[in-house]
């Protein structure tokens, strides 16, 4: 998240030259990240023309593995003029064994809050495959 921004004019110059069109990708994995000040830097971001902002999150046990955050993070991200576009299956590194969840489970949310959301809300579930070019959609 943005911790240093600045007027809407200083985003300005940093996206001239002809660019058509910007896309920012932001990661947030819970709707209590998204404070006031994550909110503010949004709108600045969204007052350059043609920015589109999405987000990136990683399906955490303990953390977002439950329908209703994951529906409050997507309306959240909303609020703040962002669209959830991947929610990601944790790599399997060291030391981050404990915050995996199952596919199947996670595979049961993505269904639980397509049933609550409109489509445009709910993130695609992919997970990186050594290997592969692309990210492999689970759900």
């Amino acid at each position: 998240m943005p911790v240093r921004y600045g007027p809407p004019h200083d985003c300005d110059c940093a996206f001239d030259g002809g660019v058509s069109g910007v896309v920012v990708v932001l990661h947030s994995n819970h709707a209590r990240e998204l404070d006031e000040h994550v909110r503010h830097a949004c709108e600045l971001l969204r007052s350059v023309r043609n920015v589109t902002l999405l987000n990136q999150s990683v399906l955490l046990r303990d953390v977002n593995d439950d329908a209703d955050v994951l529906t409050e993070l997507s309306e959240r991200l909303f609020a703040c003029g962002v669209l959830p576009y991947y929610l990601h299956q944790l790599d399997r590194v060291r030391g981050a064994a404990h915050f995996e969840v199952p596919v199947s489970i996670g595979r049961q949310l993505i269904t639980t809050i397509r049933s609550r959301l409109p489509g445009f809300l709910v993130p695609r579930y992919v997970q990186e495959i050594a290997g592969q070019p692309n990210k492999t959609v689970l759900l």
